[in-house]
């Protein structure tokens, strides 16, 4: 899966969060100052072209949607990012968050339940 600029990702969690949208309805929801019609109609076709987005023809105007799920996207970038920041190793990047972050206890300890959830979860599948 390719990965998205900037741009490209911001109009992507729009169309996430409205499921079908016109380029105006894109435009409403970004922050000010709004970009263009043209540039963020542009971004919609690249966006199309690298297979994160269909259309529908409504009358004059496209109707846009995502075909690839958020939590897709979001799964191959954090793969990617590991890889190319953390040697593919997990366990570095958490270490490199609880201490360069400086997370609270509170924090540390919560991450800690959800991993030991995960840990009875899977050795209780593989029983």
């Amino acid at each position: 899966m390719k990965q998205l600029t900037k741009a490209e990702e911001q109009i992507m969690h729009i169309l996430w969060k409205l499921q079908k949208a016109f380029v105006k309805d894109i435009i409403d929801h970004m922050p000010d100052p709004k970009p263009a019609y043209n540039t963020v109609s542009t971004i919609v076709r690249i966006l199309e072209k690298k297979g994160f987005v269909s259309h529908e023809p409504l009358g004059n105007s496209p109707q846009y949607f995502p075909v690839v799920e958020k939590s897709e996207y979001t799964q191959n970038y954090l793969r990617h990012f590991v890889k190319n920041y953390f040697s593919n190793s997990y366990k570095q990047m958490v270490s490199f968050f609880t201490k360069e972050e400086k997370l609270s206890i509170s924090e540390m300890e919560e991450m800690r339940r959800m991993i030991d959830e995960e840990i009875s979860k899977q050795k209780n599948n593989n029983k």
